[in-house]
């Protein structure tokens, strides 16, 4: 197995702004892309003063334009650096750790970091769960920050939905409360018909019996029951180890207003875990095309 770059290569590729810049140039335009003022192909050359390639025509190309690294001031380099970062720990990295690796201010830290997180959430999308044939799709509720207060549907905690297919990929959804309509809709929207589905005996997962979409097993986790033959949530448990492994001890607390960003961060390092070699090569390739 291909193992991961390590920081020796990573300066090696990158050691400078102009060695990323001519990354996104290619990956964005190709290695010899036609002008599309004169049509002359393989005539374009960077520019000394700006971040741009111009053609011979004096037509420009400015290819951070419609990235995470558009009309920052941060030296790009820093940027796939952060990236690397991101994709280098296990459990995330922190707009602190960010701060002092850089050498830039926490403001443009956090900044950095939430870019990035959203450039994670657009490489790793989300395809539909299960179907005919797949895997058995796991699904539970988790309640990330705050107080859960009284008996009813919501408290002050945010209400996350995870689904994990087996061996396959995790997608999260902040939901606004724990009413079985809630739930079961997200499952219908992000599990396909056909599936196997997995739960606890929560009230929100009843509906899923009476759906015929689906088949649903179920474990008793009040009565320490954790598997019944092939029905357990031990998959979408790890997930939820994961994450409070990332939010908690490494971001110590997240708001609700962001709380799906870092999801997708873990999202995508979950998603990506049986192919870790792969997560910084994906997100220099996957910069929007013009």
């Amino acid at each position: 197995m291909t193992k991961p770059m390590t920081i020796s290569q990573f300066l090696e590729a990158f050691p400078d702004d102009d060695a990323c810049l001519a990354h996104l140039f290619r990956v964005r335009y190709g290695d010899d892309p036609a002008c599309p003022k004169c049509g002359l192909i393989g005539h374009f050359h960077k520019l000394s003063k700006m971040p741009a390639y111009t053609c011979n025509c004096g037509h420009h190309i400015h290819p951070m334009v419609d990235t995470p690294f558009h009309r920052s001031r941060t030296p790009l380099q820093k940027w796939f650096y952060a990236m690397f970062l991101f994709t280098a720990t296990r459990n995330g990295v922190a707009a602190k750790e960010i701060q002092r690796q850089l050498g830039v201010t926490y403001k443009t830290a956090w900044r950095i970091a939430h870019e990035i997180r959203k450039h994670l959430s657009y490489v790793d999308g989300d395809r539909p769960l299960g179907g005919v044939g797949g895997d058995i799709v796991e699904a539970d509720k988790a309640f990330i920050g705050g107080k859960d207060v009284g008996m009813g549907p919501v408290g002050d905690k945010a209400i996350v939905l995870g689904m994990v297919e087996r061996g396959g990929d995790a997608i999260t959804r902040v939901i606004p409360n724990r009413l079985s309509k809630t739930v079961t809709a997200q499952i219908k929207e992000w599990v396909k018909a056909g599936s196997h589905v997995a739960t606890d005996e929560g009230t929100p997962f009843n509906a899923l019996s009476y759906q015929r979409e689906y088949i649903h097993g179920t474990v008793n986790h009040a009565a320490k029951e954790w598997t019944r033959d092939h029905w357990h949530t031990n998959t979408i448990e790890a997930f939820w180890a994961m994450v409070r492994r990332t939010i908690a001890g490494t971001h110590i607390w997240v708001s609700k207003k962001h709380l799906s960003k870092y999801l997708d961060e873990i999202e995508y390092r979950w998603n990506l875990r049986k192919h870790q070699e792969l997560m910084f090569p994906l997100l220099l390739a996957s910069f929007r095309k013009p």
